[in-house]
C-alpha cells in the first residue's frame, strides 16, 4: 500500500508531546496502523490480534511493560482490555513524561469508555476515518477550516476557485476512502474488497463482540440502513421491514455507530423553534461502503439513482466532520435540524466558534427559494452567516447572509 500523509499526523504529534499515550481509534482497515507507526517510527509494535503478541502481554504484563516503559505501538488494544489498567500504573510510575505510547482500537463500542475512565488525564483520544478527498490527492488540509478556529464572521479564509476539480471530488466521493480498495485504482478490486470487508465486519468483528446477534437480520438491517442513509429514521418502520423488534433496531443502530460504519446525528435544540424533530438521523460514513451497499455500480448509475442527493450530502457532512477533527478545535458538535412544519438544515456545527449551519446541495447552482431554511435559521437566531456547499465553481455570497464555498474547498 501507498503511504500518504493523513490530516491527523500533525495533531497526532502535537498530543504526544502533551500526553503521555495516543489513542487512534476507527473502523477497520482505515489506515490506522500506517499511521502510528508513521507516527512512532522505530518504536517496538505489538499486534495483539496476534496470539504470539497477545500471549506476551498477557502472561505477564508487568515484565513485558519493565522492557517496553515507552516508545510502543499497542495495536488493536481492544483484543486485551485489560491492558489499560496496567498501562495507567505504568504512566503513573513516570507521570509527566509524554509520548510514550501509541495505540489503537476498532470495532468496539465499550473501546472508549474503556480508555477514557481508565486512562482520563493520561491519554489523548483521536479518530481517524477513512481518507478525506485532500489526502487521496495528497494535498495539505485546506484552509478553510482554520474558519472555527475563532468567533465565526463573514472574513473567509479562502476564496474563488477550489483546489479540488468537480471530476476529482466525483471519483472521492463514488469510490469513497478506504485506503487499500481506491488505492488499487481497479473497479472490480474495489467491489470485491467491499464484499470481503462486509462479511469480515458481520462475520468476525459483530460476530465476537455480540455473539447472541442474529448476523441474518443484522445484514439485512445493514441493506435497509444504506437505503436510509442521509434521511430521519423511523425505528418501528425499519422494524418491520426486516422482521425485527424496534428495541433490536435501537441497539442494531448503537452497534453500527460503535462499530464506526454509521454517524449518528442529533437534533439540534439550540434554536429558537420549538417544535423540533428528534427522530435519530444519520449516513453511512464511507460513501464507497453506501454505494457498495446499495448496488451502485459505476458513477453513471449514482447519477440517476433516486440516493444521488442524500448520497452527496452524507459524503459533504464527512469531509466537514473529519476536516474538523484534524484540528486542534475542541468541544464542537454536529447535528441535523428539522421542524415539525417541514424546515430542515442539513448540518449544524456548534462549538466555541458559534454555531454554522450548512446546507447541502448536489448540483452547481441554487434557487434562492431552495434556501429559504437555511436563511430563516440564520435571521431567527441571530447568526453571521449560513453555508451553502455544492458543486459550484468558485466561492461567492449567494445572498447577503449565505455563503457558497463549493465542495472542492473542503
Amino acid at each position: 500500500m501507498i503511504d500518504k500523509k493523513r490530516n491527523l499526523y500533525p495533531k497526532c504529534l502535537k498530543l504526544l508531546d502533551w500526553f503521555p499515550a495516543v489513542a487512534i481509534l476507527g473502523a477497520r482497515q482505515v489506515g490506522k496502523t500506517t499511521l502510528a507507526k508513521a507516527l512512532g517510527k522505530g518504536w517496538a509494535y505489538v499486534d495483539l490480534e496476534q496470539p504470539d503478541d497477545l500471549d506476551r502481554l498477557s502472561y505477564d504484563s508487568a515484565f513485558f511493560f519493565s522492557q517496553y516503559p515507552s516508545s510502543l505501538i499497542l495495536d488493536e488494544a481492544q483484543e486485551y482490555p485489560e491492558v489499560f489498567k496496567v498501562l495507567r500504573g505504568v504512566i503513573d510510575a513516570d507521570r509527566k513524561k509524554t509520548g510514550r505510547f501509541i495505540l489503537t482500537g476498532s470495532s468496539s463500542p465499550a473501546l472508549i469508555t474503556e480508555i477514557s475512565e481508565t486512562l482520563a488525564g493520561r491519554v489523548a483520544i483521536v479518530e481517524l476515518g477513512t481518507f478525506k478527498s485532500n489526502e487521496y490527492y495528497e494535498l495539505p488540509l485546506s484552509p478553510f477550516f482554520s474558519l472555527f478556529e475563532s468567533e465565526l464572521n463573514k472574513a473567509l479564509p479562502v476564496a474563488g476557485v477550489p483546489p479540488l476539480s468537480r471530476n476529482q471530488i466525483q471519483q472521492c466521493w463514488f469510490y469513497g476512502g478506504y485506503p487499500e480498495p481506491v488505492l488499487g485504482n481497479d473497479p472490480q478490486r474495489h467491489a470485491v474488497w467491499m464484499d470481503n470487508y462486509r462479511d469480515t465486519y458481520i462475520n468476525r468483528d459483530v460476530a465476537r463482540l455480540f455473539p447472541k446477534l442474529n448476523r441474518l437480520t443484522y445484514r439485512r438491517f445493514l441493506t435497509m440502513l444504506s437505503k436510509l442513509s442521509g434521511t430521519i429514521i423511523n425505528k418501528s418502520q425499519v422494524g418491520r421491514a426486516v422482521e425485527a423488534s424496534e428495541s433490536s433496531i435501537r441497539d442494531y443502530l448503537d452497534i453500527a455507530h460503535g462499530t464506526y460504519i454509521w454517524r449518528k446525528l442529533s437534533s439540534f435544540e439550540g434554536s429558537v423553534a420549538k417544535s423540533i424533530t428528534k427522530m435519530p438521523k444519520g449516513y453511512v460514513r464511507d460513501s464507497g461502503l453506501l454505494h457498495y451497499l446499495l448496488g451502485i455500480h459505476n458513477m453513471e448509475e449514482l447519477m440517476t439513482d433516486p440516493a444521488v442527493g442524500t448520497s452527496f450530502e452524507a459524503y459533504v457532512c464527512d469531509e466537514l466532520i473529519k476536516g474538523l477533527e484534524a484540528t486542534m478545535v475542541t468541544n464542537w458538535s454536529a447535528h441535523y435540524y428539522r421542524t415539525r412544519g417541514g424546515a430542515e438544515i442539513d448540518l449544524i456545527i456548534q462549538g466555541p466558534f458559534g454555531v454554522l449551519p450548512v446546507e447541502i446541495k448536489y448540483g452547481s447552482s441554487v434557487k434562492r427559494s431552495s434556501l429559504k431554511s437555511l436563511a430563516g435559521f440564520v435571521k431567527d437566531n441571530g447568526l453571521p452567516m449560513g453555508l451553502l456547499v455544492n458543486q459550484g465553481e468558485k466561492v461567492e455570497w449567494v445572498t447577503p447572509e449565505i455563503v457558497q464555498v463549493p465542495v472542492g474547498w473542503l
